[in-house]
């Protein structure tokens, strides 16, 4: 990062790289502003600043004594402790040098009114979802007005609800930054949230657009419940439109005798059921959306407003929810007590309990419904302990929707009276696929189309059908399902989830908790699963995926292209240390389920395969009658020495079809431009599925697939099945139709 002076970064000085420097929020904006999408101009207060003021004003030795006796879970206690340690930030004086950067800069914006804005350094990141954490100013003018309201975002760095975050998701409170961009604040007609995917079902094809009347606290807050638009991502047509009743707006507040930023005003009659942005309109946010998405490589949760004719992008962050499977449920064929919107898919049962704000959230016990008018940040310790949620307000990006998906919960929001009409203890059921809430506990009818997916699972087949998997919560649900076990365990979610690089765990003594986090995850599995095999990936992180963890910048180079760069075994051959961290929690998980197995994957060379091999058995994994060694095949070099890397001793293969068609045909595998050559039935790929499958055959190892090519093209999964494959390993959602495509297989290898 290239600015002026440590204090001060302009956004144009800024890119997605400079998060330990100006936080999540902050480096998105510069990146947006350096890749020429609209972004109101602004600033951004650095974490050195705020380091600095903690330094100077010589406050965190407080800080940390006031935290010391603090039980997250005892609500009393928790926000006696936040309130203490924001008194002592907030009557603590900024130095002078570093309050005189703040004010020329903001005489540089032009003055006028201005958003200023939290932006932690562990806040918008792929593995954490840190959104509504900390404090947002909104028009705020002058100069010491905005030297104030930083202090006060710094001060927001310790809100209950921030406090209680990060001591769930095992962050340090210091290791936890804080920047403060300070922005032109647009005065928004509309506004709103864009998905660039589809939030509830994970449909990569669809773009969600959620508008309202005004500025976008309204939605985000959950106030209002808004229009939602459904796009095709392709041709960027426009699927459907739910338009919702507006009845009051938020709007900047022009009156100067009044303290509060913003004020509510009614939405004229005549505009209340209109629909709040043009077609016109629409096609030009899901364009600017699709934009930002492939400027990131990844779906994007982006907060838009017009002002004028201009549309601006005044906040983008990845999305963290994306699910593993969204399988189709089929809805209740029975009277609905309230209808709202599909926030978070599933369907749960239980007793009412109605909260009307924070201070009552310690009323919610586990299995209750939580039923408020809305949720804030401050809700989650409740929402963790409730089986549903329910409100009166907000649509899909509301901050019930956002969390419910977070949690696995089913969520319905917009009901306009659940808080009326329902009551404390009464027993009721809330689907979330189908945004309804139904009298008493209610079992969902099994439709035809389910019954058929039942009975093709049921079928039986001498090839194996394992199932693909990522997601702790998923375990017990699948594993309920007719599948001979886990074929691929990804470790990177629960990496990602615990959010930190494990080497600088380590470097900070702090080992073991990466253990103990790790392990964690894998025995869910294990132990839902058992004594059906769960064969584990070992980690596969590229290197910019690293880096965004916590402390990943101090280990990880900037790579040309991770993808083909330091991943896989050459990664736990040279970082035996780090590598020792993963083995000793799958010893750990071990110890009692012996169903848990190890993959590597991206094998280049035998040599790092036998050198992998041997630090697993310097630990005490070794090959067993309970324990097997498998090995992806996904690098050309695998096929063309397939019996040299067999020789080293393994009992199985996995074939990785996406990686492996795409280094065999030299595509990238999410080029859209190249996606109709992308196909595994290429006749070099097929040659080389079946020299692998053949060869691991006639050595007596196992071979396997978990790539997506079986789910998408039976003739393919036939062919597998022909050359004498062992098992196939999918997704969720395809259990059954596999099933049916491999009996029929085999029935044609028997006649």
């Amino acid at each position: 990062m290239q600015k002026r002076n440590e204090a001060i970064a302009w956004f144009e000085e800024v890119t997605k790289d400079d998060i330990p420097s100006v936080g999540g929020k902050g480096a998105n904006l510069g990146e947006m502003t350096r890749a020429n999408i609209p972004v109101p101009p602004g600033f951004i207060v650095t974490v050195n600043v705020y380091n600095d003021f903690l330094k100077k004003a010589n406050i965190s030795g407080k800080i940390r004594t006031l935290l010391k006796p603090l039980d997250p879970n005892n609500i009393k206690q928790l926000q006696q402790i936040a309130s203490e340690i924001k008194n002592v930030i907030m009557e603590s004086t900024i130095p002078p040098e570093l309050a005189s950067d703040i004010k020329q800069a903001y005489i540089e914006l032009g003055c006028g009114l201005v958003a200023v804005r939290s932006s932690a350094t562990a806040e918008d990141l792929p593995e954490a979802s840190f959104a509504g954490q900390q404090n947002t100013y909104l028009n705020i003018q002058g100069e010491n007005e905005v030297v104030e309201a930083v202090q006060k975002c710094w001060a927001s760095l310790f809100e209950p609800r921030a406090i209680y975050y990060r001591t769930q998701h095992g962050f340090d409170h210091f290791q936890v930054g804080i920047a403060v961009p300070v922005q032109r604040m647009i005065s928004s007609q509309t506004s709103g949230v864009m998905f660039t995917v589809e939030p509830v079902t994970s449909d990569t094809e669809k773009i969600i657009i959620e508008a309202i009347y005004g500025l976008g606290e309204g939605l985000v807050s959950g106030e209002i419940t808004p229009d939602l638009y459904i796009v095709n991502k392709k041709d960027l047509s426009i699927i459907s439109r739910m338009i919702s009743q507006q009845k009051r707006q938020l709007a900047i507040n022009t009156d100067i005798t009044n303290k509060d930023s913003n004020a509510w005003h009614p939405v004229p009659v005549s505009a209340q059921e209109k629909q709040k942005i043009t077609d016109d309109d629409i096609i030009r946010i899901a364009k600017l959306g699709k934009q930002i998405e492939e400027h990131y490589q990844f779906p994007q949760d982006i907060e838009w407003a017009k002002e004028g004719d201009d549309i601006y992008i005044v906040q983008t962050r990845p999305v963290t929810t994306i699910k593993e499977t969204a399988e189709e449920e089929p809805e209740i064929k029975a009277p609905a007590l309230l209808v709202g919107v599909s926030a978070s898919p599933g369907l749960a049962s239980g007793p009412v309990k109605i909260i009307h704000d924070a201070t009552e959230i310690s009323l919610v016990l586990d299995g209750d419904i939580l039923v408020a008018d809305m949720t804030t940040p401050d809700f989650v310790p409740a929402m963790k302990r409730a089986v549903a949620i329910v409100t009166d307000r907000g649509g899909r990006t509301a901050h019930a929707a956002i969390v419910s998906r977070e949690l696995g919960i089913p969520c319905v929001v917009g009901t306009d009276k659940a808080t009326t009409k329902l009551y404390n203890k009464k027993i009721v059921t809330v689907d979330g696929s189908h945004g309804k809430v139904y009298n008493g506990k209610v079992a969902r009818r099994i439709t035809t189309t389910l019954m058929t997916n039942i009975l093709k699972e049921a079928i039986e087949t001498k090839t194996k059908v394992y199932v693909n998997l990522a997601q702790p919560e998923l375990a017990d649900r699948i594993a309920s399902r007719n599948v001979d076990g886990v074929g691929l365990l990804r470790a990177e979610f629960m990496v990602a989830q615990i959010g930190e690089h494990p080497s600088y765990m380590l470097k900070e003594n702090r080992g073991n908790e990466f253990i103990d986090k790790l392990s964690d995850g894998l025995f869910t599995f294990a132990k839902a699963f058992n004594p059906r095999p769960v064969v584990y990936r070992t980690t596969d992180f590229k290197t910019n995926e690293y880096r965004e963890l916590i402390g990943g910048q101090e280990f990880e180079e900037v790579e040309e292209n991770p993808m083909l760069g330091y991943r896989g075994a050459s990664r736990y051959i040279t970082d035996i240390a780090t590598f020792k961290l993963e083995i000793e929690a799958i010893k750990r998980v071990r110890n009692k389920y012996k169903n848990l197995w190890v993959m590597i994957p991206f094998v280049r060379t035998v040599d790092e395969l036998s050198r992998t091999k041997d630090i697993l058995e310097s630990e005490g994994l070794k090959r067993s009658d309970d324990f097997k060694l498998w090995m992806m095949v996904e690098v050309p070099s695998n096929i063309f020495i397939m019996e040299k890397f067999l020789e080293v001793g393994i009992d199985g293969i996995s074939i990785g079809s996406n990686d492996l068609t795409q280094l065999t045909l030299g595509i990238d595998r999410d080029s859209s431009r190249l996606a109709k050559t992308f196909d595994e039935r290429n006749e070099a790929v097929m040659v080389a599925l079946e020299r692998a499958i053949k060869v691991s055959k006639s050595m007596g190892v196992t071979s396997s697939i978990c790539g997506q090519a079986p789910s998408d093209y039976p003739e393919l999964t036939e062919k597998l099945v022909s050359w004498g494959i062992t098992s196939v390993s999918v997704n969720p959602d395809v259990i059954g139709s596999i099933r049916a495509i491999i009996a029929k297989a085999e029935a044609k290898l028997k006649t």
